[in-house]
């Protein structure tokens, strides 16, 4: 018997209930929620979605102050480009090379800038530009910063999440940076939501995000933060990012910043990087800072940066910065190393590298040094 009209409509509410109270145990038991263009796949989740009105700065000063209880709130922005995966340092395999669930209540967090890696479930940002920025709050104040690649599934503890569409990166930008240049906690949790605040301003595609971190390095501020900065201007920054760090490797005031920049120099992608370690090897007033500059330089496994670690081992005026030259060979690839450590253990007129160089052998446990101690031996 046909139905009608009245018992398709209740039927059709009744499927409509259903369907929400499926989607709430989802929530509920920890099923992803079904994400919007730029909404993170939830899990353990209440969220709310809700557009940005007014200043973004404004609003989450609001909400964080509006409820003593824990809870979160997120928005998508632009993410840099290159083929990267964005996660929060929860992951699923041995080699840790693509995000898991990203457990938002986990102290544990560190966010991991891993290139892309062909495995079908690695985050690629040539594809996925998007990148979810969140806020934790309880007791009136913000206490943690998260950001990942928007198609990472999040799992808010059964918190509360509110989510903001329609955010500018530049206020983004803006407000970050407000969190990263607040007033110096005596609390180690301020320092750490700074520290948090600077990796996610760092990582927005936005032209304001070159200005922010530029003002982050500048002589005045603190050596944390010149120190830290240094090294997102090298992750994530790309040809400005390597503009900054040069001008830092020749004006910053301080050794220990200057040798975290010759570690920035080292994982940036930047042509010109290479030469701007050459030169601080060769050139910086500060055999601490010199020594920095080969060791990263051996990482680099190139031949301007063979040529410039044998050069010091020759040339520099700090027999300190000679052995540390000696174990930067070390750090090179067998086939290259092995063969300089022992061309120096037989030649360099410096006993004190000579010995750095048979030290280092020994613990290469390559074939070549062994034979070498037996020619030593039977003289």
């Amino acid at each position: 018997m046909p139905l009608s009209f009245e018992s398709l409509r209740k039927l059709a509410g009744f499927l409509l209930l259903l369907a929400g109270l499926l989607a709430l145990a989802g929530q509920l038991h920890g099923n992803p929620v079904p994400a919007a263009a730029d909404l993170p796949q939830f899990q353990n989740a209440q969220v709310t979605t809700q557009t940005l009105q007014g200043p973004l700065a404004e609003q989450i000063r609001r909400w964080t102050t509006a409820s003593r209880k824990p809870r979160w709130l997120g928005y998508a922005v632009g993410a840099i480009s290159g083929q990267h995966g964005i996660c929060c340092s929860n992951y699923s395999n041995d080699s840790g090379n693509y995000c898991a669930a990203c457990a938002l209540e986990d102290n544990g967090r560190a966010v991991r800038v891993n290139p892309s890696n062909g495995s079908p479930r690695s985050v690629k940002l040539e594809d996925m530009r998007e990148m979810a920025v969140l806020f934790r709050a309880e007791g009136g104040k913000l206490n943690r910063i998260r950001e990942f690649t928007s198609d990472c599934p999040a799992d808010a503890g059964g918190l509360d999440v509110l989510w903001l569409e329609g955010v500018p990166s530049a206020e983004s930008v803006a407000f970050l940076q407000s969190v990263v240049l607040a007033s110096a906690s005596a609390e180690e949790s301020g320092e750490s939501l700074r520290k948090n605040a600077l990796a996610a301003l760092a990582l927005h595609a936005d032209a304001s995000a070159d200005r922010a971190m530029r003002s982050f390095v500048s002589a005045d501020r603190p050596e944390w933060l010149r120190r830290e900065s240094a090294f997102w201007l090298g992750e994530a920054r790309g040809a400005e990012g390597l503009s900054a760090l040069q001008e830092m490797a020749q004006n910053d005031p301080s050794d220990n910043v200057r040798a975290q920049v010759s570690f920035a120099l080292s994982v940036s992608r930047e042509p010109g990087a290479l030469t701007e370690m050459i030169r601080m090897a060769h050139e910086d007033q500060s055999a601490h800072v010199r020594g920095q500059a080969l060791f990263w330089l051996a990482h680099k496994a190139d031949r301007k940066a063979e040529a410039t670690i044998t050069g010091a081992i020759q040339n520099d005026p700090d027999t300190e910065v000679k052995k540390k030259a000696v174990f930067a060979l070390s750090q090179m690839p067998k086939d290259e190393g092995v063969p300089k450590l022992i061309e120096v253990a037989q030649t360099n007129k410096n006993p004190e590298v000579r010995k750095q160089a048979m030290f280092w052998l020994g613990q290469s446990q390559d074939p070549r040094a062994l034979a070498f101690f037996e020619k030593i031996l039977a003289q």
